[in-house]
């Protein structure tokens, strides 16, 4: 059950209207990692959730919050639009104001297609995807991947905030920046106590039995560049997060198989130069297939 109360988290209000910076923020609404992917994302995780307990309850209300965060931005963008130039441009273009709005870098469907409003989209126009989501039943895999969508989000947002002198944007701005520090944290912090509880583990899924990998593998570090740095990480040599191995660097692979012998179409129809006798086998086919039916 949804309810909504007519007033937003903080405030959105611009100086003045701005179609293009407008065009901009529909990346963090409409984009891979904008405000309606991680909202319909924390929903779906929390929907496939099965176990009440605190990460579903966190999923629910995280989830709620990211809706007003979508909002917010809707709004911001429809009071961007509002009584906006279409952009600064010679006479000759500004007289058309379809390509005034091209030239001067407006998104031309919020006008013709939105009236003047947001629109579901990221800032080139794409539509949001429903595969944006991630919602995979796993907490530990699902709360990892909220984690890097905040990252992404928060700095998209960083990008757009340097991008305007807007006051009254920055504002907001800076407060969705705040928010995705705390969602960053919280993510990670429920990634560690899922798997201080036992609940999950490294790796993803721990369910599975670690014994019917190719074990011999799991923990080298196969470098199929010719750049040799990478041979210094924690990842080249050491204990690994998970616990049950020591990493390992190699320059390549350290399995080779040879290549199975050549696949063959089948004969009857392909690669075939007997085409008559092809014809006939086909049409006598087709004909008992006639008969039995």
């Amino acid at each position: 059950m949804f309810f909504h109360k007519q007033e937003l988290q903080f405030k959105a209000t611009p100086e003045k209207p701005d179609a293009v910076y407008a065009r901009k923020l529909q990346e963090v609404l409409g984009g891979q990692y904008g405000e309606i992917t991680v909202a319909m994302q924390y929903g779906f995780q929390a929907w496939n959730s099965h176990i009440p307990g605190k990460y579903r309850d966190l999923l629910y209300g995280i989830g709620a919050e990211e809706m007003g965060h979508v909002e917010m931005l809707a709004i911001m963008i429809a009071q961007l639009l509002e009584k906006a130039p279409l952009g600064i441009t010679e006479d000759a273009v500004q007289s058309d104001p379809t390509v005034a709005a091209v030239v001067g870098g407006m998104d031309v469907q919020q006008a013709i297609v939105a009236g003047a409003g947001a629109r579901p989209v990221d800032s080139n126009g794409n539509p949001w995807q429903g595969s944006y989501i991630t919602a995979s039943g796993n907490l530990l895999a699902d709360f990892t991947a909220n984690a890097n969508a905040e990252m992404q989000g928060r700095l998209q947002v960083a990008r757009l905030y340097h991008m305007t002198d807007d006051h009254g944007v920055r504002d907001m701005l800076s407060f969705l920046l705040a928010r995705d520090t705390m969602h960053q944290n919280q993510w990670l912090a429920a990634a560690k106590e899922l798997q201080a509880e036992g609940a999950e583990q490294l790796p993803v899924p721990s369910n599975f039995p670690i014994k019917k990998e190719e074990r011999s593998v799991s923990y080298q570090y196969l470098n199929f560049s010719d750049g040799k740095a990478a041979s210094e990480g924690s990842w080249a040599s050491g204990p690994t997060p998970d616990g049950h191995g020591e990493f390992s660097y190699h320059d390549g692979p350290t399995t080779s198989a040879p290549m199975p012998a050549p696949t063959r179409p089948d004969a009857r129809y392909y690669g075939t130069t007997d085409l008559p006798n092809v014809v006939e086998k086909m049409a006598g086919s087709v004909q008992d297939k006639l008969h039995k039916e």
